[in-house]
This record gives structure tokens, C-alpha cells and sequence, in this order.
């Protein structure tokens, strides 16, 4: 990869790897920190990576830091961790309903879910982002939309 396509790179995905980000770790700083990082990782390493294969670096890097980032400040109570939904119809907006619904979700799930609804990539380039086979893509995005269903109930209660 050359300057010129490192630069193309920048401008082609740093919007959308940036939303992925923030939808991720639900703050903008740790979105920004994630994204820069990840596009200084690809400089670093630009003589070894391929400009066809720059955006599946790109958003796999920004998914491996944020389960890092999750491993290391994981601290959960057994309470917290078989909490029921937390919200009430009528105190909450839809926007808020589904942002605790998909926190609810593991992250490769919400990963693969985001990529595919929120992003629009296709299952091969989410399986090459995640490093999973298309097939599996389909069964973890079919899984997350269960698990958001179970969740959320029936949308009469919500709206």
C-alpha cells in the first residue's frame, strides 16, 4: 500500500468505520481513540498490507481493541448479568429501547448485526471483517435479531 492509497483509504472509511465505532463502545472519545488507532496501525504496517484488503484491517482492528478494551475493564455482578429488560415504555424513546437491547448482545453479535443493518456490508465482506465464513455471519446476525426480539417483546409495548 502506498501513500496515495492510504490516503484513499482515510477518506473512503473513516465515516463509516467511525459510526461502527461509536455504535460499539457507545462513546464518541473511545470511537475516535478506536478509529485513529486503527488507521495508525494500518500506516505502520502499510508495506505488508494489501489496498483491497485495507478496509476488512480496518474495521477488524477497531473490533479486536474494542474486545481488548472489554476484557480488561470487564467487571459484571451476577445481578446484572441476568437483569431483565430495564426500561419502561413509558419513560423511554425506540432509540433508547434498542441501544439497551443491543448492548445486551454479545459482541460479535452486535458486531456482525451492526455491519450488516446499520452498515449495509454484504455477509463475505462481514465475514472477512470478523474472520468468520459467510455462513456463520448468517447464524450469528440470526441469532442477535432473536436475542433483540426476545428482548424488546412485541413492539406495541415499546411504541
Amino acid at each position: 500500500m502506498n501513500k496515495k492509497e492510504y490516503h484513499s483509504a482515510v477518506n473512503c472509511f473513516s465515516d463509516g468505520l467511525y459510526r461502527f465505532a461509536v455504535k460499539l463502545t457507545k462513546s464518541e472519545s473511545l470511537a475516535q481513540d478506536l478509529v485513529q488507532s486503527a488507521f495508525e496501525k494500518v500506516w505502520i504496517k502499510k508495506d505488508n498490507i494489501q489496498a483491497e484488503k485495507v478496509k476488512s484491517y480496518l474495521f477488524r482492528t477497531v473490533f479486536n481493541q474494542f474486545l481488548d478494551d472489554k476484557k480488561r475493564n470487564k467487571v459484571v455482578s451476577l445481578e446484572e448479568y441476568h437483569k431483565e429488560a430495564s426500561f419502561l415504555p413509558e419513560s423511554c424513546d425506540l432509540k433508547t429501547v434498542l441501544n439497551l437491547a443491543l448492548s445486551s448482545l454479545a459482541p460479535i453479535q452486535k458486531s456482525a448485526l451492526l455491519l450488516r443493518d446499520y452498515e449495509g456490508y454484504s455477509y463475505n465482506e462481514i465475514g472477512e471483517i470478523l474472520e468468520l465464513s459467510p455462513s456463520q455471519v448468517k447464524v450469528y446476525i440470526y441469532r442477535a435479531r432473536k436475542q433483540l426480539q426476545k428482548y424488546i417483546g412485541s413492539l406495541e409495548k415499546v411504541i
